[in-house]
């Protein structure tokens, strides 16, 4: 019996870990639940049999990556304006084109409503946890949104190095301004 369950949950971590990967890597609307089923070696009614359906997938798969940048992004102490910066473009270098991806969907596919409103209440707890500058919490967010990040490194074209310049600029300049 033992054995079962650590062979379901194994199958289940795979399914999830293909399901992360082809949803960071594709548009919502692409991923397939054949396609995740093929990508973790398992049948399209394996993947049912776990998670229901694509919506429940989506959200598991979801809440998994939703772990691994909080613990990235949690890495540096608070306060440390330079780490924090670092962990945030690190985390917006694996998962940025992703967000801005289900934010343009985010209308037109009601169900990605939750997680993204989950994932602007967690970006503006770390803001208000980790700067500790709870007073400019509305600037800070704004400063590391995915969106600024997507700005400076998709649009204006700037290399990885040169949006973490950029964007620790601005914040340190925000946190500046509270000290005059």
């Amino acid at each position: 019996m033992e054995l079962r369950a650590a062979a379901a949950e194994a199958t289940r971590e795979r399914i999830l870990e293909a399901a992360g990967e082809a949803f960071l890597e594709r548009w919502y609307d692409d991923v397939t639940l054949a396609e995740v089923a093929k990508r973790a070696g398992v049948s399209g009614q394996t993947v049912i049999n776990h998670f229901g359906g694509k919506e429940q997938l989506a959200a598991a798969a979801h809440a998994r990556i939703g772990e691994r940048i909080q613990s990235l992004r949690y890495m540096p102490e608070p306060g440390d304006v330079e780490g924090l910066m670092e962990a945030l473009v690190d985390d917006y270098e694996h998962t940025g084109d992703a967000i801005v991806r289900l934010l343009a969907l985010e209308e037109k596919v009601p169900s990605l409503q939750p997680l993204l409103a989950s994932g602007r209440q967690s970006h503006r707890h770390w803001v208000e946890e980790m700067f500790g500058a709870p007073e400019l919490a509305p600037e800070l967010v704004v400063a590391t949104d995915v969106y600024s990040w997507k700005l400076l490194r998709r649009d204006q074209g700037l290399s990885r190095d040169e949006t973490l310049a950029a964007m620790l600029r601005i914040v340190q300049a925000l946190l500046e301004r509270r000290t005059r």
